[in-house]
């Protein structure tokens, strides 16, 4: 395959697992983002720590982090990794859509970048967002999940550009 080609099938179109064993370890990073829009009463209960099931961010920050360390235990053919750093950061935003975002950060020295593990954060915070209060919002919405910036490979640095995001 080119290098803008699929790198997880052979030159039969079996799935494959790409080898790296021929890559250099390079310091890398990915930063992904995402958002889930609630009610102005589930931000108040999570503001408020009076969800039922408790600290809402705190769990979903623990679980982002412990999702983005097993991603390879989830996409098939995704290589584990072994992290130096794994964040989940959540920012409120009120308006004009009242939602929460969420940055899963991972930082790492390795043959193959972490993409994947960001995404996987920042999905797994979000969806515990969900789960944690869908007794009072089931009108939640979790989008917008998309990788933000990575550098270290072979591929260089992309940084996504401000006001690029679906719906904005």
């Amino acid at each position: 395959m080119t290098d803008k080609g699929f790198t997880h099938f052979d030159a039969g179109g079996n799935a494959i697992m790409v080898d790296v064993s021929e890559k250099d370890v390079r310091s890398r990073t990915a930063i992904a983002k995402g958002d889930i829009t609630i009610s102005g009463e589930t931000l108040e209960a999570i503001r408020g720590g009076t969800a039922k099931k408790g600290d809402v961010l705190g769990v979903a920050r623990i679980a982002g982090i412990m999702a983005a360390k097993k991603t390879a235990d989830i996409i098939p053919l995704c290589h584990p990794l072994n992290f130096d750093q794994c964040t989940i950061d959540f920012t409120i935003v009120d308006a004009p859509v009242t939602r929460i975002e969420a940055v899963c950060s991972v930082k790492l020295s390795g043959k193959t970048g972490a993409e994947m593990e960001a995404l996987m954060g920042v999905s797994a915070a979000l969806l515990t967002i969900y789960d944690m209060c869908k007794a009072l919002d089931r009108a939640m919405v979790i989008g917008n999940i998309r990788l933000w910036e990575k550098s270290g490979g072979k591929s260089g640095h992309f940084k996504r550009a401000e006001g690029t995001e679906i719906g904005s």
